[in-house]
């Protein structure tokens, strides 16, 4: 397979999981509070669980969940209930050092777990999979191309939202500002839902 070909897939898949949503605005919050080391569990669980979708997506799965309203309606309540628990623990977050022995950054199965409840992930990695089936002979295949693809991308650009997190975590100085930040990061993370149920 000629790198060319691959081109477009590299751009779909870089666009899409550097675009803000509810897995960045975690990453942003986690360096924030936690730094880029002690955030790598919940990158690397985001990460997984995307490129574990997208091999799913491939093989099919994706398929059954959509053709069964019941079960994908389920997915998007629970997925959507657990964001807004995310979003409401990271809004009431202060200064890290005032949030004491405590407060531990999110696991990587809290990440997995995210991205599988996820209906805008199972849309992204379902569409990339018709789009892109030509790119390999066979459903395995497939998977194993969108799963790195993903995996790669989506550590990558979720790298780089913990770092603009870690950034903030450097600049603000007083308690206000954290309270203001986790406010804003926490909202920012509900808001992702508004389209998911639209």
């Amino acid at each position: 397979m000629a790198p060319s070909s691959l081109l477009p897939l590299v751009l779909f898949v870089l666009v899409a999981t550097v675009s803000p949503g509810g897995a960045t605005a975690l990453a942003t919050a986690s360096g924030a509070s936690f730094g880029y080391r002690r955030s790598l569990p919940l990158i690397g669980g985001i990460a997984a669980g995307l490129a574990s979708m997208a091999v799913a997506a491939a093989v099919g799965l994706a398929g059954m969940l959509l053709a069964v309203p019941s079960l994908q309606l389920a997915m998007k309540g629970a997925g959507s209930i657990y964001l807004l628990w995310l979003g409401w623990q990271i809004a009431g977050r202060g200064a890290p050092n005032l949030a004491g022995a405590r407060a531990r950054p999110s696991s990587f199965a809290a990440g997995v777990w995210m991205l599988w409840h996820n209906p805008k992930a199972w849309a992204m990695t379902t569409g990339a999979a018709a789009s892109f089936a030509a790119l390999a002979d066979g459903p395995a295949r497939l998977g194993a191309l969108l799963g790195l693809a993903f995996g790669l991308s989506a550590t990558l650009s979720l790298s780089l939202w913990c770092g603009v997190g870690l950034l903030f975590g450097r600049l603000l100085r007083t308690d206000r500002q954290w309270q203001a930040l986790n406010v804003v990061l926490g909202i920012l993370l509900a808001l992702t839902l508004i389209p998911l149920w639209l």
